[in-house]
């Protein structure tokens, strides 16, 4: 049997990774799947709910950490903007210095658990309007089930560009065993799609348990119509007025607001609340998160963790190229280079380098090293700077334009920004965006729909291929994509490579 994307061909449902509740550490409970086909499951509410919360599960699977690092620095040392100190992590290594190749495992697993992700979904999809169920109900659980589908896709489709297109499950009959690459066009299309149908869904507006939320659907397709007006598809501006629109939508709505402070962003208490509109969901002993070991330096003794791998870091000349006076770059907002050493917290070391703060559970460093963060994949500020590139991309600047990029820099301590052409405009919320979505798995996807890549140096944007990294490699026209894995080239003659691997 082919490994090529797992779940869908077995036609096999992990249909109760998860008891069915809506409480955030439901999420995370596991159940005997032993007893349960697709064929006999659905057949209860109850099986609704379980169904839709296996399709998060897959979420979970490219954050993390440790000494071979992690499926999420691929994005991340893709930029140029990350250094580390874990010589053994090569697949951060091969990317961070442009050689990566197809058998690196950071690729593998996000196409894997992607396709997992989004066969558990088509399974939601296609069996549970068989439920005897309240309607509202089922609507909405299958508003979720087609939100995830949409995610698991954008990532993919942006990712490695075109991929396998599969919306119904899989069994071994199926014609679409091995399946031919769909255009990106066709991609989007079904993204575009699914997240129509998921704002109809009758979501609420929030969600605190952490579920989707009609706030997190807008939000996405704001995304997503933000770059499809962008590379590849350049589909201009009509798509940068679809994005606008839908951020507004977001922003007008009133239910989400930043927080008044850096650290609310690594604050546990604040999971799925406020400026956090949607995340992947991790608790302390029973999921724990786990990439706090990599955001630490390498064996400084500051971490109630054992391990300390210094698996990722920012670049120093990615931090000094904030603005001066720039609240993010300063100690212990969204980086760090002191600490106290854990056999002595009386004691500060300087660490040498500048850590991620804003992904850092205190608690856990200082005492539990059990983690109780979420990862963060929406956050109100990312809507707020959708909403001012789209919105000046489509109608230059204006009164609501400034007003969104410069609540970012009021809470950062920096000037508003006024008086700018739109060309000026464009570049100032580019910049914005590269300083406050830092490492959150954001810039790379910015650099691709733009062509855009942003000089540590000059503090100015340059064509994407050509730029030279501030420690040497220059980016080819095949960094626009990843590479297809090994395993799925060689059991699925139909998939064709990536042009440059």
């Amino acid at each position: 049997m082919k490994p090529t994307i797992n779940t869908l061909r077995r036609g096999l449902f992990a249909v109760a990774l998860l008891i069915s509740s809506a409480s955030c550490s439901d999420f995370l409970e596991e159940t005997d799947l032993s007893n349960f086909t697709a064929d006999n499951y659905f057949t209860r509410p109850q099986h609704a709910t379980s169904a839709v919360n296996s399709a998060y599960e897959f979420l979970k699977t490219t954050t993390g950490g440790g000494f071979n690092g992690a499926p999420w620095m691929m994005l991340e040392f893709a930029t140029g903007l990350a250094n580390t100190e874990l010589g053994q992590a090569q697949n951060s290594i091969f990317v961070r210095n442009l050689v990566n190749t197809s058998d690196n495992e950071y690729g593998r697993v996000y196409w894997v658990s992607s396709y997992k992700g989004i066969g558990n979904a088509n399974l939601v999809i296609a069996k549970v309007p068989g439920i005897q169920m309240d309607e509202a109900a089922k609507k909405r659980a299958i508003g979720e089930a087609r939100f995830l589908r949409a995610l698991y896709y954008f990532n993919l489709v942006r990712i490695f560009g075109k991929v396998p297109l599969i919306t119904e499950p899989v069994e071994l009959t199926s014609q679409t065993l091995y399946p031919e690459q769909a255009t990106e066009e066709a991609v989007y299309k079904q993204i575009e799609a699914d997240l129509v149908e998921a704002e109809a869904a009758g979501l609420p507006l929030t969600d605190a348990s952490g579920r989707v939320s009609a706030g997190a659907v807008k939000s996405l397709l704001s995304s997503v119509y933000l770059t499809m007006a962008g590379f590849p598809l350049q589909k201009g501006a009509e798509y940068y007025k679809k994005a606008a629109d839908k951020a507004a939508e977001v922003i007008k709505a009133g239910s989400f607001s930043l927080f008044p402070t850096y650290d609310d962003l690594h604050n546990p208490a604040r999971k799925n609340v406020g400026e956090n509109i949607f995340m992947v969901q991790f608790a302390t002993n029973i999921q724990p998160s786990g990439w706090q070991t990599s955001i630490i330096p390498y064996n400084q003794g500051i971490s109630a963790y054992s391990d300390e791998t210094g698996a990722i870091f920012a670049n120093k000349e990615f931090v000094e190229s904030y603005e001066k006076g720039d609240l993010r770059a300063q100690e212990k907002q969204f980086y760090y280079r002191t600490y106290t050493l854990s056999n002595d917290r009386n004691t500060t070391v300087d660490l040498g380098g500048y850590y991620i703060y804003k992904h850092f559970d205190t608690q856990a460093h200082l005492v539990t090293s059990n983690s109780d963060l979420n990862w963060p994949m929406i956050r109100f500020a990312e809507v707020l700077l959708t909403y001012a590139e789209a919105a000046n991309e489509a109608s230059g600047p204006s009164a609501e334009v400034y007003d969104a990029v410069n609540r970012i820099r009021s809470r950062a301590k920096l000037p508003n920004l006024a008086n700018l052409t739109k060309e000026q405009l464009r570049e100032a919320i580019w910049k914005e965006r590269w300083h406050e979505l830092s490492f959150e798995n954001k810039t790379w996807f910015d650099m691709v729909r733009l062509r855009k890549a942003f000089n540590v140096t000059t503090k100015t944007f340059e064509n994407y291929v050509g730029h030279k990294f501030s420690y040497g490699p220059v980016l080819k026209e095949r960094e626009l994509l990843f590479p297809i894995p090994t395993a799925e080239i060689r059991n699925n003659s139909k998939l064709k490579q990536n042009a440059g691997y």
